[in-house]
């Protein structure tokens, strides 16, 4: 069974895990890397996620299976727009994929930015990624705009996706 839960400050670790084991499932999916993430220190991660939290304009989402978290998603109040969610680090472990936590993790994150004011949530994602693209896809995001590299110096493309909120 796939549970979502918010992220507390406390629970920095769990998103440390996660976040560093989707850099290295999924190298190309991501604006950072693996090499560039991990070796920040325990008080940079806690410190990031207790920041993050405390601003209310920052939203972190867990998915877990039985009580093991498996999938994660970031959701940010955009900084330059008033009316949009952005959302970052979205990864599901690949035992869970295809069981619907990257569903419900868009569930969680757009239900949040929802109640936050906001009219639209958008997304980057690689355009070599067939699976995220699907799923994005399917909860109705649609590609904008023209894709740009996804890092400095990389080949690889990300497309943005945004979703219109209903009112």
């Amino acid at each position: 069974m796939i549970t979502i839960r918010p992220l507390s400050a406390s629970q920095w670790q769990h998103h440390k895990m996660l976040r560093l084991q989707s850099l290295l499932d999924s190298p190309e999916a991501f604006g950072s890397t693996y090499e560039a993430e991990h070796t920040r220190s325990d008080t940079d991660w806690a410190q990031r996620i207790a920041t993050a939290l405390a601003s209310q304009h920052d939203r972190i989402f867990l998915a877990y299976h039985n009580d093991v978290a498996c999938g994660l998603v970031w959701c940010k109040l955009a900084t330059q727009s008033a009316t949009t969610a952005e959302l970052f680090q979205m990864w599901v472990a690949p035992a869970q994929r295809g069981h619907g936590a990257g569903t419900r993790l868009l569930d969680a994150a757009v239900h949040w930015a929802k109640n936050a004011g906001m009219r639209t949530v958008a997304l980057g994602v690689t355009q070599s990624n067939a699976a995220a693209i699907h799923l994005y896809s399917q909860y109705g995001f649609a590609p904008v705009g023209e894709a740009i590299p996804l890092r400095e110096g990389s080949t690889l493309l990300s497309q943005t996706m945004v979703l219109t909120l209903s009112p």
